[in-house]
């Protein structure tokens, strides 16, 4: 299914005309559950791995493997999907779907290095505004099921590689026996469409941030928004695209924007992937791809549905932010969280 992202209701250039510069390009991902193949691109599906390629996992040793004991990611899926049915439909567990979820209960714990989940893979011929390095053509995101003490955040591990070049595939990779499952996506197809960002107003000098700043919904008569009051500021809500993405802007939503040089070079980073817990928020559904409005209109205030594909949640329904270095691809990648 397609999914086209509805005009802006304001067209932020038109007030503010130095807007243009600051002009960067955005593919929203559109995850969608689905059942991708290891050919397709995907969030949370089966990755072209080569057989001959030793799996990732994470040697960190801040898992809580007595928290949380094994269970395998197909159980964890029916486990979301029993437990989603029942909070929908308002009614109590079935007999059959009581006697699963007590099975499950009934597992050992575990220890040792962490086999990665997929998290993303991205053929190039599929996402507009992916640049790969010379000879590939395929981007691959996995990442420890875990939010370490570290940073709070489930560790990530990139791959660039050639399809072509991938001619004997890994059919049965290993699986994490352990795991947070808010961190567990569900297998989705995407849909890109590249979509216009502006930076976040924390981001603006001089007189432009102060006129933006001084921008208010009274401003603007005939548009409205969710939760916002006539003096409130709607310039954040409208420059930046929520969801899963390639490149644009980040959504600084957690602290002031800050330098987040390359470890290797110094040079300032760029948004990469954003790994997004939902697709959009209560006061932001003028995002909402004309596809999904009927839906998420249906589904109310209640958290999930439409806005939530992929069913992750990172730390409190945050953003993962994967930044890389512009002047080489070998040089490691960083991330933040927003």
């Amino acid at each position: 299914m397609t999914h086209i992202t509805p005009p802006r209701p304001v067209d932020l250039v038109a007030v503010f005309p130095e807007l243009t510069r600051l002009a960067r390009t955005a593919t929203r991902l559109h995850p969608r559950p689905g059942t991708p193949s290891v050919h397709d691109s995907s969030i949370g599906g089966p990755l072209l791995w080569p057989a001959s390629e030793p799996w990732p996992h994470c040697h960190a040793e801040d898992h809580d493997a007595e928290r949380l004991p094994s269970i395998s990611l197909a159980d964890a899926r029916l486990e979301r999907r029993i437990r989603a049915a029942r909070n929908s439909e308002g009614r109590e567990y079935t007999t059959e779907e009581r006697e699963i979820l007590d099975r499950m209960e009934e597992r050992p714990a575990t220890d040792g290095p962490i086999a990665m989940l997929p998290v993303a893979q991205l053929y190039v011929r599929d996402v507009p505004g992916l640049h790969p390095p010379e000879g590939a053509d395929l981007l691959q995101v996995l990442w420890c099921p875990y939010e370490h003490d570290d940073d709070g955040m489930p560790k990530t591990a990139l791959f660039w590689r050639s399809a072509a070049a991938i001619t004997d595939v890994l059919v049965d990779p290993p699986e994490p026996a352990e795991y947070e499952q808010d961190l567990v996506p569900e297998p989705c197809m995407i849909d890109p469409e590249q979509v216009i960002e502006y930076p976040k107003s924390g981001e603006l000098e001089g007189e432009l941030r102060q006129r933006v700043d001084q921008w208010t919904m009274a401003q603007i008569p005939g548009v409205e928004f969710d939760g916002l009051e006539d003096d409130d500021q709607p310039y954040d809500l409208l420059c930046i695209a929520p969801g899963w993405k390639i490149g644009g802007w980040i959504s600084w939503n957690m602290q002031d924007p800050y330098p987040n040089p390359c470890p290797t070079c110094g040079t300032p980073t760029e948004p990469l992937l954003t790994i997004a817990s939902r697709e959009w928020e209560m006061n932001g559904r003028h995002w909402v791809p004309y596809e999904d409005q009927a839906a998420d209109i249906l589904w109310g205030a209640v958290q999930g549905g439409p806005s939530s594909p992929t069913q992750i949640c990172v730390s409190d329904v945050n953003n993962q932010i994967i930044r890389i270095c512009p002047t080489s691809h070998e040089h490691p990648h960083i991330q933040m969280m927003q």
